[in-house]
């Protein structure tokens, strides 16, 4: 069997939008393309089973002719019923269906395998696309509406591609091969029933034309309204606590109504397509059995043909009744897969560098070099940041709430790149650098915890994949984790539920510091690292950090400032500039910005 396709954005320019159903389905066939043979085979398969039982009616019409022939003959006395010659086409004609039912068996197999073999690509696409998002994608796109298009909008194309592709072929087979069994029957009457198809075609467009529009706000909206359900469900602790139950579901509802009123009118217009089609060919059916009889008394048709004929009609609008639903369909498939196409199609990171620079050449030192910086290009918010740290030097980055300090970290990182200057890493710009490369070379404590749904012992070996259960243990001992894990039922095989509520914010705060222990970084980044903890496991931390900064370039972040009295070097930041550096001491001798900031701290104290 073939795997996922691989690739699939690099197939699509960067930009490149499905943007009507013609772009669409091209896009979505380039991942059909791989498993043309099997689609091929499946369509044959299709095919040979519609074709098959084509022919049913029409050979239960000679056994209905051969029936009503014999009681004629009975009643006449000229004769009997031939139930042999009846047996033998009731045995031909169920030989007949069986091999259509196989053929429908195979044709659904293959393309139940083909549909999960696509479904499963595009969610490979996208999960590797997300990995190469800039961070300002996500910034402002709710994590709900990535959501939906990895769950909803791909579902529904695997949908389609399961039911309808393969309907398409057998209902527009059955519609050619009933129109010649019509034809070879009487071609007058198949005339009158071919009058119905321009009245069914001009009401099938009409219908199309005005709910393709509804089937795409429908996707949109339900993508709005996973996007919110999602944050609030994540927030619901902060939405209850500020009484905010109110705010969210009138929010929820606005969206909600958008979506009723979207999908209502979209499911509306493409339910009328049933009604609509059943009215004409039922005209069309009537007229059909008033000439039969017509036909029948002159003696024009035999009462078998009529009656086969009878059942080549209904085949004949029943295809084309099917080909409306699937139409309609496919037009929720087309507003699905244009959310997909559409996400796959975003501007990417700047790719990693032909050849980049070895990551093993990073032994801690670090440059910001006139680093000038903002999240949207019209408001700068780090202006001509300078600054060269030796290897193996404790920073402190302190400042006010939007100093830029967090920021610092995210282009250290190369989470952004500077809009001006350079940030340097051993003399080497970190652009030249593999991210991933790069990166490895970093251990990160943020203020906002990230923990997995999984076990505690899988949690800290998150920081380092291969470390042996003794390693994991001793970080966690180096974290002060190992005291509260073993008071819980399964101790280190606890599993921690999808957001982690289960244990509390400063148990998170801990774990994530011993997967960083764990990692053994080169560069080591906190960022607010002991805000969640109490004060005397705080001093037992910072011991572990004692030991852990030594001989490694560290940055801390920190607001609270007695945690950074013994940093080697303190770059105190404000409106995105460095306005002092030193130590604690040198700092609080200058009597200036940082020493204003630490007194304010312990004014209470002193008082």
């Amino acid at each position: 069997m073939a795997g996922p396709m691989r690739g699939g954005p690099q197939m699509m320019a960067a930009g490149e939008k499905a943007k009507d159903f013609k772009g669409t389905m091209k896009n979505l066939r380039r991942y059909m393309d791989r498993y043309m043979p099997s689609i091929i085979m499946a369509l044959l398969c299709a095919i040979a089973g519609t074709v098959f039982s084509i022919f049913g009616p029409k050979i239960l019409g000679r056994a209905t002719t051969k029936l009503f022939e014999g009681l004629m003959a009975m009643i006449t006395g000229t004769g009997g019923i031939d139930f042999d010659a009846i047996a033998q086409i009731l045995l031909f004609l169920a030989g007949l269906y069986l091999v259509s039912a196989l053929m429908s068996y195979l044709q659904g197999w293959l393309m139940s395998g083909i549909a999960t073999k696509v479904g499963n690509a595009m969610r490979t696409d996208i999960s590797n696309k997300i990995d190469r998002m800039p961070m300002s994608f996500f910034d402002r796109v709710p994590h709900g509406e990535v959501l939906s298009r990895i769950t909803n909008d791909v579902d529904s194309v695997t949908q389609t591609l399961n039911q309808s592709l393969s309907q398409i072929v057998t209902q527009s087979t059955q519609v050619v091969g009933v129109l010649l069994m019509m034809l070879s029957i009487s071609p007058l009457m198949t005339l009158v029933a071919l009058c119905i198809l321009p009245v069914c075609m001009i009401l099938l467009m009409q219908v199309i034309k005005h709910s393709q529009r509804f089937f795409r706000s429908q996707q949109e909206y339900l993508g709005r309204v996973n996007g919110h359900v999602e944050e609030m469900y994540g927030a619901h602790v902060v939405v209850t606590a500020f009484n905010g139950q109110e705010q969210s579901i009138e929010t929820f509802n606005k969206m909600n109504d958008q979506l009723y009123k979207s999908a209502w009118k979209s499911q509306f217009l493409s339910g009328m397509m049933m009604p609509l089609m059943n009215f004409v060919s039922n005209l069309g059916y009537v007229a059909i059995c008033v000439m039969g009889g017509f036909l029948s008394l002159n003696g024009t048709i035999t009462v078998g043909d009529i009656q086969a004929f009878t059942q080549y009609v209904r085949q004949f609008t029943q295809p084309i009744t099917q080909i409306a639903n699937i139409v309609n369909q496919l037009q929720m498939t087309a507003a699905a897969a244009e959310r997909v196409f559409e996400f796959l199609g975003e501007q990417e990171e700047e790719p990693d560098p032909a050849n980049p620079e070895n990551p093993n050449v990073i032994d801690g030192e670090v440059e910001f070099r006139h680093v000038n910086f903002g999240y949207v290009p019209e408001k700068t918010i780090i202006h001509d940041f300078s600054a060269k740290i030796a290897p193996g030097t404790k920073v402190a980055i302190v400042g006010p709430t939007g100093a830029g300090k967090t920021t610092m970290v995210k282009l250290l990182m190369r989470f952004y790149d500077v809009t001006q200057g350079a940030v340097l890493l051993n003399g080497c710009d970190v652009r030249k650098f593999a991210r991933n490369g790069m990166r490895s070379a970093f251990g990160m404590v943020l203020q906002d915890t990230w923990l997995y749904n999984g076990t505690i012992r899988e949690n800290i070996r998150f920081g380092r994949l291969d470390a042996t259960d003794e390693e994991v243990l001793a970080a966690a001992k180096a974290a002060q984790v190992d005291h509260f894990v073993r008071t819980l039922p399964k101790g280190y095989d606890t599993e921690l539920n999808e957001d982690a509520s289960n244990i509390s914010q400063g148990q998170k705060q801990l774990l994530t510091i011993a997967r960083t222990i764990l990692s053994n970084p080169k560069i080591l980044i906190l960022d607010e690292a002991t805000s969640s903890v109490d004060t005397r496991t705080e001093l037992s931390i910072q011991k572990a950090m004692d030991a852990l900064t030594e001989g490694r370039t560290s940055f801390i972040i920190a607001h609270r400032l007695s945690t950074i009295r013994d940093a080697d070097l303190i770059l105190v930041m404000k409106d995105g500039d460095i306005v002092e550096t030193g130590s604690h001491e040198e700092l609080l001798q200058k009597g200036g910005f940082y020493a204003g900031l630490y007194n304010s701290q312990f004014s209470d104290g002193e008082e």
